[in-house]
């Protein structure tokens, strides 16, 4: 992360509140999470210079969960909006990267069953459990 995108990220950030040290060094540990998501690979797996790998999943996991990465995203996309560095014209969905079930994207669907009607054809080799009392 950018000096620059630590200065427009830093004001938005949860700060120290109570007893201990909870927040500690939110840069090195937001650059872990951006880089485990950039890449992939799985959260034991991330490099020690951004610190342990269970801070950085538990504050992703804990950031996603009371909606604290929704705020920073919309109060910085805010911020970006008023001070013109967001060009609203460029802006477009392309709906024909959006994938649909192979059920909803007009399968073929069975016939409705009519009642009194058996569900399965009949086999002509025994079962199992017909064998077995068979035997008995």
């Amino acid at each position: 992360m950018t000096d620059f995108e630590w200065a427009q990220l830093e004001p938005h950030l949860p700060k120290n509140t109570g007893r201990g040290g909870r927040w500690k060094e939110h840069r090195k540990i937001i650059n872990g999470i951006l880089f485990r998501i950039r890449t992939g690979i799985p959260w034991r797996d991330l490099p020690t210079r951004f610190g342990k790998w269970q801070t950085c999943y538990d504050r992703h996991r804990r950031w996603s969960a009371d909606g604290t990465w929704e705020q920073i995203f919309r109060t910085v996309q805010a911020d970006a909006g008023t001070d013109g560095r967001i060009d609203w014209s460029m802006v477009s969905v392309d709906s024909t990267v959006c994938r649909a079930h192979q059920h909803a994207a007009g399968a073929r669907k069975q016939a409705p069953q009519k009642p009194g009607k058996r569900t399965r054809p009949l086999s002509t080799a025994p079962t199992r459990h017909w064998a077995v009392r068979a035997a008995a």
